[in-house]
C-alpha cells in the first residue's frame, strides 16, 4: 500500500465521496492508504505540501489561482464538490425574497477560513446585475459567531454552509432564501491540488486516487442517504440526522458529486468571480492552471 495523505481545509459533508472511498475500500483497491487531516489555521495545508507530509491539499481553487506566478506552483488535478455548499439566510420567507432585496442591506459571511464565501456571494450578485456598492459586507469573523449575531439581530442576511443553514432554519427564526447547491449553478468549489507538476510516479498515484474517488461518487449516486445514515452520523456527529439526510439528498440530486474532472465551464465562471474579487489580474486559462491527466478517460486495452 502506498501512503496518500490529504491535508484539508475542513471536514465537510461536501467531501463525502472521499470518506466513502476510504470506508468502502475503493482507495485500498487501488493500492492507496488514504489518510486526512485538518490543520489549524487552514493555510497550514500549504506548509504540509511544502514539507512533503501531504500528497495533496483539499480546498478552494482560488488558492492555486492566487498563487500562480507569484509564489508556490500549486496544481489542481481533481474536484470533489461541483456546487457551492452554501445558503443565503434571511428573515423573510423564501417566496418573498428577490435578489433586488440585497442592495443597501448588510450581509454577514464568514471570512475566517478563506475567501470563497465572499467571492461567491459577490459573484452571484454581479450575475444578477446588482451594484455591490450599496451593500454592506461583514466577512472577517468566524461563521459560528456570525450565526449567533445574526439570530440576535445583526445584519439583514447571512451566508453560511448549507447544513448549518438547515439547522438555523429549523429553529423558526430565519429562512433559507437561496440554497446555492440548488440554485447556484456549477462551480469547482473544492479541489485537490499538489505542489508543482506531477512526474510519472505522482501522476500514477493521482490517477489511481481519482479512479477511487469516482467510485465513491458512483456509490453515493446509486443509493438513498437513508441506507447509510449510520455512516453519516459517525462521520458528522455534530449534525442532526435529519439535517444530514436533507443535505445529502440535495447535494446528490443537484450534481454536487458527479465526476472528479474539473468542469471547464464551471471553472471559467469561477475564474471570473476570482478575478472580479481582485485575487488574480485576469482569468487563468484552464490548461494553464489545471492538470487534467489524472481524470482523463482510460484508454481501452489493445
Amino acid at each position: 500500500m502506498t501512503a496518500f495523505h490529504v491535508t484539508a481545509t475542513g471536514h465537510s459533508l461536501n467531501y463525502l465521496p472521499e470518506y466513502v472511498a476510504v470506508d468502502q475500500g475503493f482507495f485500498a483497491d487501488e493500492g492507496l492508504e488514504v489518510t486526512a487531516s485538518v490543520p489549524r489555521p487552514w493555510d497550514r495545508v500549504l506548509d504540509d505540501l511544502r514539507e512533503g507530509t501531504a500528497s495533496a491539499a483539499l480546498g478552494g481553487i482560488w488558492v492555486p489561482s492566487m498563487y500562480r506566478g507569484r509564489a508556490d506552483h500549486l496544481v489542481p488535478f481533481a474536484q470533489i464538490a461541483a456546487r457551492a455548499p452554501l445558503a443565503l439566510v434571511g428573515r423573510e420567507r423564501a417566496e418573498d425574497f428577490h435578489w433586488r432585496n440585497l442592495p443597501g442591506k448588510t450581509v454577514l459571511m464568514k471570512g475566517s477560513n478563506g475567501a470563497s464565501v465572499g467571492l461567491y456571494l459577490k459573484m452571484r450578485m454581479r450575475e444578477e446585475g446588482l451594484d455591490l456598492a450599496g451593500s454592506g459586507f461583514i466577512q472577517d469573523l468566524d461563521g459560528a459567531m456570525l450565526s449567533q449575531l445574526f439570530l440576535g439581530g445583526m445584519g439583514d442576511y447571512l451566508v453560511t454552509d448549507y447544513p448549518g443553514a438547515l439547522k438555523l432554519a429549523a429553529g423558526g427564526r430565519c429562512h433559507i432564501v437561496q440554497a446555492f447547491p440548488v440554485e447556484g449553478g456549477p462551480i469547482p468549489w473544492s479541489v485537490y491540488y499538489a505542489l508543482g507538476p506531477a512526474d510519472d510516479a505522482r501522476l500514477q498515484l493521482q490517477t489511481a486516487f481519482c479512479r477511487a474517488l469516482q467510485r465513491g461518487m458512483d456509490w453515493i449516486a446509486s443509493r438513498e442517504p437513508e441506507s447509510y445514515i449510520d455512516f453519516l452520523t459517525r462521520t458528522f456527529p455534530a449534525l442532526p440526522p435529519e439535517v444530514l439526510l436533507q443535505a445529502a439528498r440535495t447535494y446528490r440530486a443537484h450534481g454536487m458529486w458527479t465526476t472528479p474532472r474539473i468542469d471547464p465551464e464551471g471553472y471559467e465562471r469561477w475564474q471570473h468571480g476570482i478575478a472580479d474579487g481582485h485575487l488574480i489580474e485576469q482569468p487563468i486559462p484552464y490548461e494553464v492552471l489545471n492538470d487534467s491527466r489524472p481524470t482523463a478517460p482510460s484508454k481501452p486495452a489493445e
